[in-house]
């Protein structure tokens, strides 16, 4: 029994062996392990850029934070960079002659911009502020109705004072424009305050964004283009007129001219005639006899 054990053993031991001597040899890794290496480090160099980049943006996102406190805080700061604002966007698209900055009106007041037209319609006024403490309660308090209706009633109120201040019969033209420097307010005030909208332009007061001021800008100048060509035009067609009068009597006094020129000629000839029969009649009397011998 002990033999028969043995020599199981001894085939099992065979077979592993024979088993272990048919395998395949082991595959190189080293490339494998190479490009892992190279894997690595260029996992590495972006995740160092994605950290970097990560600190720009946070820098930059505590910049825009103190830009905007700096603005919701500084009523005066506001004012300024509404009004740089609307400068850079006019002085980029109007004429230099066609606009003005703080220039004073007859009344004695001084609006941010005055856009130059002839009259009718005359000068335009744009107004560059806005009460964005109102709104930014009324966006700090969502859920507040009071807040949104205290937001309303401001808006109202600076639509009537533009109204009444930059709206000047015989002298500025018949309607103003109200520049909100944010598009995102001036989406909001239209979606949700349509209402005070409607009662702008009751006032004449016109609510306008950059966008939207930019595509009005370009419709003016290219009307005041259209105005200086038609003054061009009205003046080269005086002068014209002037030169077809002045054509006109310089024809009539070449032909009066030409008369005078004719009748002297006669008149010369005439005298040229009286002449020879002078000559002709003293030579006759020169011949004559007068026994004086």
């Amino acid at each position: 029994m002990t033999t028969y054990i043995l020599i199981l053993l001894v085939l099992i031991v065979i077979l592993q062996l024979a088993l272990l001597m048919r395998r395949p040899a082991m595959p190189d890794l080293s490339p494998l392990h190479e490009s892992n290496t190279r894997l690595r480090e260029v996992l590495a160099d972006r995740l160092g850029k994605l950290t970097q980049n990560a600190a720009e943006l946070k820098n930059i996102s505590g910049d825009i934070a103190n830009f905007k406190n700096i603005l919701m805080g500084n009523k005066q700061a506001r004012g300024t960079f509404g009004e740089r604002q609307l400068e850079d966007l006019i002085a980029d698209i109007m004429p230099p002659e066609s606009y003005a900055f703080q220039c004073v009106l007859s009344t004695g007041v001084r609006p941010d911009c005055v856009i130059r037209l002839p009259y009718p319609p005359g000068d335009m006024v744009i107004d560059s502020k806005f009460p964005l403490e109102s709104y930014t309660r009324m966006s700090a308090e969502q859920n507040d109705g009071m807040a949104r209706k205290q937001f309303e009633l401001d808006v109202r109120k600076h639509i009537d004072a533009i109204a009444e201040k930059y709206i000047i019969p015989g002298t500025t033209a018949e309607s103003a424009m109200m520049f909100i420097a944010s598009e995102s307010i001036f989406e909001m005030l239209h979606r949700e305050f349509g209402a005070t909208v409607d009662y702008a332009a009751r006032k004449k007061v016109f609510i306008v964004s950059p966008s939207t001021l930019w595509a009005t800008l370009n419709t003016v100048r290219a009307v005041l283009s259209d105005i200086k060509i038609k003054r061009v035009a009205a003046q080269i067609r005086k002068e014209l007129d002037l030169l077809l009068t002045d054509l006109s009597r310089l024809a009539d006094r070449a032909e009066n001219l030409g008369r005078h020129f004719a009748q002297t000629s006669t008149d010369i000839d005439q005298l040229q005639t009286s002449v020879r029969k002078i000559s002709t009649r003293s030579e006759k009397l020169r011949d004559m006899d007068f026994g004086e011998n």
